[in-house]
């Protein structure tokens, strides 16, 4: 490899756009090349990417992992194809950095994870929450054991998934291209860091899920049992008046409770009184792409791996199996 990380980008929709100008911002890291079927996709790349417009564009992912030498590619794409590129990726020997969620059903989760260990590449898959003060300290405090076993988790989302998705007719409301609704996208988040800070293994699920007429899920009401005992309730609402997002998650501990605002964590110990621990004093935030880099020089560790995401999808199927059967699911191992 080069000293400078050569990066193909498969996808240039608004996301991906995200990624490649945080690519300009950084040194050693350079954009090679775009692959994308949609032409107004590439063209808001050009105008929102410094440079873009000079690269070699390519309609089919596969013809550019062919022409053009590289060293890595960020797969930002609808759902339902990451599973292709993810592999094609790996077959021609190169680092991945894939969105969120990695795949969509459990056992391509596995084939990916073995293929990914076969390779001695680096794989990250874009949990921004776990290169996040916040989640990290949480996690940290949850894992030390100084605050005891986890007894009850709830975590919410809430934002106009519904207005923007289903109502613009985007990919991410057709089940062929989304793989799942909100729970799917930007739920997957919420799954993903409650499973990430706790480090507890769902055994059950029993979910209630509404469409609202749509052909994928739009509210979720999910309840967990845990291996142990520990319980937890998720929220996903997919439908509300404003624009904004709201999220918040609460952590009752045997010593203590944590709780997730914005920014800042609310701490309660066995005899004290709430402490508001800032966001400033949480320690280093900083995003997958810049992880992802540093992993493959050799300097990190990958703070969101493919196990992870094989966590993600394995609730997930659970939640969407109890919601079409009306009771309570195992969670696969």
């Amino acid at each position: 490899m080069s000293e400078t990380i050569r990066v193909g980008a498969i996808g240039s929709g608004g996301n991906a756009r995200g990624h490649m100008r945080r690519y300009d911002a950084m040194e050693g890291v350079e954009l090679v090349a775009i692959a994308d079927p949609s032409e107004a996709a590439l063209k808001a790349a050009f105008e929102v990417v410094p440079g873009a417009d000079e690269l070699p564009t390519f309609a089919n992912h596969k013809d550019m992992l062919k022409e053009v030498e590289m060293d890595a590619v960020m797969i930002s794409t609808p759902h339902t194809l990451h599973y292709e590129q993810i592999m094609d990726a790996f077959a021609a020997d190169l680092h991945i950095l894939c969105e969120k969620p990695m795949v969509c059903n459990t056992t391509h989760a596995k084939r990916v994870i073995e293929t990914w260990k076969k390779s001695g590449k680096v794989m990250c898959v874009s949990y921004q929450r776990h290169t996040t003060g916040a989640f990290r300290y949480c996690r940290e405090r949850i894992t030390s054991g100084e605050l005891g076993k986890v007894l009850f988790i709830n975590s919410l989302q809430s934002q106009a998934w519904y207005q923007s998705q289903v109502g613009g007719n985007t990919w991410r409301s057709q089940m062929k291209w989304s793989g799942g609704g909100q729970l799917n996208d930007s739920g997957s988040h919420l799954i993903d860091i409650v499973l990430w800070m706790t480090d507890l293994q769902p055994a059950e699920v029993f979910a209630y899920q509404d469409r609202l007429g749509s052909e994928v899920d739009i509210l979720s009401a999910i309840d967990v049992k845990f291996d142990g005992g520990a319980l937890c309730t998720f929220s996903v609402v997919g439908y509300q008046s404003w624009k904004g997002m709201f999220e918040e998650t609460t952590i009752w501990l045997e010593k203590g409770q944590l709780a997730i605002r914005g920014n800042d964590v609310w701490e309660w110990g066995e005899e004290t009184e709430k402490k508001i621990v800032s966001g400033d004093d949480l320690g280093r935030t900083w995003p997958p792409d810049a992880n992802f880099f540093a992993a493959i020089r050799g300097e990190e560790q990958v703070q969101s791996t493919p196990q992870d995401a094989l966590k993600v999808i394995q609730l997930s199927e659970a939640a969407w199996a109890s919601a079409e059967s009306g009771r309570p699911e195992p969670v696969a191992r």
